[in-house]
């Protein structure tokens, strides 16, 4: 009894796609491209990358991946959570989501104790602890720990505001800053203050307003001048007293200011404006006339 030996090839077509041919008996040939080539054929060939995208051109090693893939360009969510029903393209992603609900936070930081429910929210913690800021402006060499952070400061030098309140029309740099805007419109202030009763409209102006009764100043300046305060604000007006820094110009000679408040008053005397003053404001204008040896009269 003869038996017939089969021999497998496969080599790339002339359109650079791999096929698959089986020789029987010498003469009869079948074809096998690629659309019908399986994956476990394509791993006893060493062959890498082969289940290919036909949206984008991505190719994967497995037709699972390629399947999960395909829900980006679908937009379909088979996966959906039980609690809140909301619907995920990925199941791991279902199981990450989760841990809103049971409050699990498998990621913890072994310096301070912090969890977190997210390994890159960890690692961006973590930049805290150590220092890093591997995102810097190429423009006024500031850095940042977080990527979406540089992404909005970026705007600061482009101009661009991509966020506009419906109501008024003023633009912001940042998605969170039209959120608090927002409430302004609103009136919504759902942050009580525990021991007087009093409502803001922003966190940040809570843990402020809970300084008042607790005596903590949570603002501290990082140079060491024991510099403390209930305002975050205050903080980074005192911190130009180190820096030197004058982000405040007037439109009028070009002259730079390090607080707005100085700005203002110097416009002010170039204008011959006299508004209704604070105390502050009055004093900055006497100092800048005695420097620019004009005379200054209140009334």
């Amino acid at each position: 009894m003869e038996v017939n030996e089969d021999k497998h090839h496969n080599f790339t077509d002339e359109y650079g796609k791999l096929t698959y041919k089986n020789e029987a008996n010498g003469n009869t040939v079948v074809s096998k491209t690629e659309d019908k080539f399986t994956q476990k054929q394509a791993e006893k060939s060493g062959v890498k990358g082969f289940f290919t995208c036909s949206e984008c051109g991505k190719s994967f090693t497995d037709q699972s991946t390629l399947n999960r893939h395909t829900r980006i360009h679908t937009g379909e969510k088979p996966f959906s959570c039980s609690e809140c029903g909301k619907s995920f393209s990925r199941k791991e992603d279902v199981n990450v989501h989760m841990r809103i609900h049971n409050g699990e936070k498998p990621f913890t930081c072994t310096q301070c104790g912090n969890s977190y429910r997210h390994k890159s929210n960890l690692i961006r913690h973590t930049r805290i602890h150590t220092g890093e800021r591997p995102f810097t402006c190429t423009q006024c060499g500031k850095s940042f720990i977080q990527k979406g952070q540089f992404n909005v400061h970026k705007r600061i030098h482009t101009g661009e505001k991509p966020f506009t309140c419906t109501q008024c029309g003023k633009s912001f740099t940042s998605k969170k800053v039209l959120k608090d805007h927002l409430r302004r419109h609103s009136g919504v202030k759902p942050y009580l203050c525990s021991l007087c009763g009093k409502s803001f409209s922003l966190l940040k102006y809570l843990k402020e307003h809970e300084g008042i009764h607790t005596g903590v100043r949570p603002h501290v300046c990082s140079v060491l001048c024991l510099w403390k305060d209930l305002y975050f604000s205050n903080l980074k007006q005192h911190q130009i007293i180190h820096t030197g820094e004058k982000l405040h110009k007037c439109s009028h000679c070009g002259k730079s200011f390090t607080q707005s408040g100085a700005l203002k008053a110097h416009e002010r005397v170039l204008t011959g404006e006299k508004p209704d003053l604070m105390w502050e404001e009055i004093h900055a204008l006497q100092n800048i006339a005695f420097k620019n040896n004009l005379t200054f009269r209140l009334f």
